[in-house]
């Protein structure tokens, strides 16, 4: 995965990552274009006006609206900034929930310091889960007597994503606030307990990735990780067909066991 950085940004590997990027970049170029004509500015006014023999101070003001022009552009820049690029960015990413019919779906439980992954099984369905099934063979409380679940399959740290195709997450959290972050997806949602937040991209570029968890959550914060890999629908497929259908998962390691 070291293959997926460089010197500048990570490589792009969602729908939302170009927009972020763009962003990034007018954002830092603006603000290197006025840091360098505010300096050149300045100066400018370190020598024209340095004391020297026979020469006084100017006690003329400059007008009201020449000496706020420069302001006045700034703002005016962020504002159609904030207007036109990031309101329809942000709206496109948080607001806009695609419809669970055709996307592939996922839920994704966090704790401490584990990602719990479920997905639906071949009936496209997750099944009904209850608070008080919970536990640390169970981490999504997968009632078994619902039929609907009885396909569903539970994995730790290994979330799988089929190439080009939208993806919608349902994240959650079992015990403290966490923060699911995949650099090269331009992704990052808080994960609160009690609420089933809606995630979604489309991933673009096949490959090997990580989850890193971005909120600090506890002893183990710096090992919360697991693993993301996008592959051809087909490759998924066959690789969801070979796990065993689970209401049940290993329990994780305890994380100060793993430190």
């Amino acid at each position: 995965m070291a293959g997926n950085y460089s010197w500048l940004l990570p490589v792009q590997a969602s729908d939302f990552a170009p927009a972020i990027d763009r962003g990034l970049w007018i954002i830092h170029i603006a603000m290197g274009l006025i840091f360098v004509l505010w300096s050149i500015f300045f100066v400018y006014l370190l020598v024209r006006y340095r004391q020297r023999d026979g020469h006084k101070a100017e006690r003329d003001h400059l007008p009201m609206a020449v000496s706020l022009a420069p302001d006045i552009a700034v703002l005016a820049f962020e504002v159609l900034l904030v207007v036109i690029y990031a309101v329809p960015s942000w709206r496109k990413m948080k607001v806009d929930v695609p419809p669970a019919e055709g996307s592939f779906q996922v839920e994704v439980a966090a704790e401490q310091f584990n990602w719990n992954i479920r997905y639906p099984g071949p009936d496209g369905k997750f099944g009904a889960a209850k608070a008080e099934f919970v536990d640390f063979t169970n981490p999504f409380g997968i009632d078994a007597a619902d039929a609907a679940g009885k396909d569903d399959i539970v994995t730790v740290n290994d979330l799988r994503f089929p190439l080009d195709e939208r993806v919608l997450v349902r994240l959650t959290s079992k015990d403290v606030i966490h923060s699911f972050f995949i650099p090269e997806f331009r992704v990052k949602q808080d994960a609160v307990p009690g609420l089933a937040i809606p995630v979604w991209f489309t991933p673009t570029r096949a490959g090997d990735y990580e989850i890193t968890c971005a909120q600090l959550c506890g002893v183990g914060h710096a090992i919360m990780r697991a693993d993301v890999k996008v592959q051809p629908r087909a490759e998924l497929d066959g690789w969801l067909k070979s796990k065993k259908t689970a209401t049940l998962a290993a329990a994780p390691k305890a994380a100060v066991e793993q430190w």
